[in-house]
């Protein structure tokens, strides 16, 4: 089995508070994904975000707006399942664009928009999926055989189950709520 011990972490947030921003350190390899809520952009907040990652050398990332992207200078851009444009980009020099896929027909769509990492979603069980769309273990590794791309796990990832994740091919994990989890004294980097 492939194991990567140089992972790679994406957090999905549209604000910094004080618990996200000390438990933030406790990542070695870590890069923000800017995700607006209810698709409402706040150009305050991304600013913010840009600015804590620029001072913090923190990869950022925008979801599904190449404008914003290029505006804010960010490292890439995140397209999410819902965006289907197969998009001409002109990249500049290290950008990265990461996709999001609950299938394999969304790889294929997230491969022809040039998504160097793909994100398999969900792998673990959270409140946004009902128990029968939960991939597990077994069927991850199956829908991900024959991806020749890097891949991310993602979805109900906490520090319970990060362990687990060395049983794929994934080279990075995403998580939205595991930075809110008690911290303290793990260092989740190292604990993986």
């Amino acid at each position: 089995m492939f194991i990567n011990n140089d992972i790679k972490f994406y957090f999905f947030t549209d604000n910094l508070d004080e618990i996200i921003t000390k438990n933030i350190k406790n990542f070695e390899s870590l890069c923000i994904i800017y995700k607006q809520q209810n698709n409402i952009i706040n150009e305050t907040k991304l600013t913010v975000l840009r600015n804590y990652c620029k001072i913090n050398k923190i990869q950022f990332f925008v979801s599904d707006s190449y404008k914003l992207a290029i505006k804010y200078n960010c490292n890439g851009i995140f397209l999410s399942n819902k965006n289907k444009k197969i998009l001409k980009l002109a990249t500049k020099k290290n950008f990265k664009i990461i996709g999001l896929a609950h299938n394999r027909f969304e790889f294929f769509l997230k491969r022809k928009q040039l998504c160097e990492t793909i994100m398999l979603s969900p792998i673990f069980y959270n409140y946004k999926y009902t128990l029968n769309k939960i991939l597990g273990i077994v069927k991850f590794n199956l829908i991900t055989l024959d991806w020749n791309t890097k891949i991310c796990a993602l979805g109900g990832v906490n520090l319970n189950n990060l362990k687990k994740i060395k049983m794929t091919k994934s080279s990075c994990v995403a998580f939205i709520s595991m930075i809110n989890d008690n911290l303290k004294n793990k260092k989740p980097a190292y604990y993986f």
